[in-house]
């Protein structure tokens, strides 16, 4: 839990700056993230706040709701849930999964999904070099469930030379070169 708060915190902390640097004109705007406009990864991300709250409380899993332009307050209530240590102890009644992956899970999603709205908006993006690490590491352990589960597309390959970002986002099926 120590060393993985503030790596929470910070993406989420950059992700929520990149949302309210979000222009309502753009809410249609292609992502990188083929299956979201603008406004629905912002949804998307509304939700991924609220369901990785719940279950940092042990609560269940919860249903995707309709925008509601309060990600950067979402994200504030999950850390409020994850700053308590027992967050991080055992598995989640509601995915099977050891709390410590689930607080990861919640990392890869701020930090890609980041990009994602920031490529599609036209911001600029510098992830911070501890969180791609930690994200990179436990993506390269989890791809292939993420794949059967849906959350990651067919890789994209990238020079094994390219910056660990790079590598992230291929891995996870996005293309580093994306432009709207």
């Amino acid at each position: 839990m120590e060393d993985m708060m503030p790596l929470m915190t910070r993406a989420s902390e950059r992700t929520a700056g990149l949302v309210r640097g979000v222009r309502r004109e753009q809410f249609g705007s292609a992502t990188p993230c083929a299956k979201f406009d603008v406004k629905d990864l912002v949804n998307h991300l509304e939700w991924v706040a609220e369901l990785f709250e719940s279950l940092g409380r042990g609560g269940p899993s919860v249903e995707q709701g309709p925008y509601a332009g309060d990600f950067p307050e979402r994200t504030e209530r999950t850390l409020a849930a994850w700053s308590r240590p027992e967050a991080w102890e055992g598995t989640s009644p509601a995915m099977g999964l050891p709390m410590t992956a689930l607080a990861h899970m919640y990392l890869v999603d701020m930090v890609v999904h980041g990009w994602d709205l920031a490529r599609a908006t036209g911001q600029e993006y510098e992830p911070d070099p501890e969180v791609v690490s930690r994200a990179l590491h436990f993506t390269e352990q989890m791809a292939e469930m993420g794949r059967q589960r849906g959350a990651f597309g067919p890789p994209v390959a990238v020079p094994d030379d390219a910056p660990p970002f790079d590598r992230l986002l291929g891995l996870i099926g996005r293309d580093p070169a994306w432009t709207g």
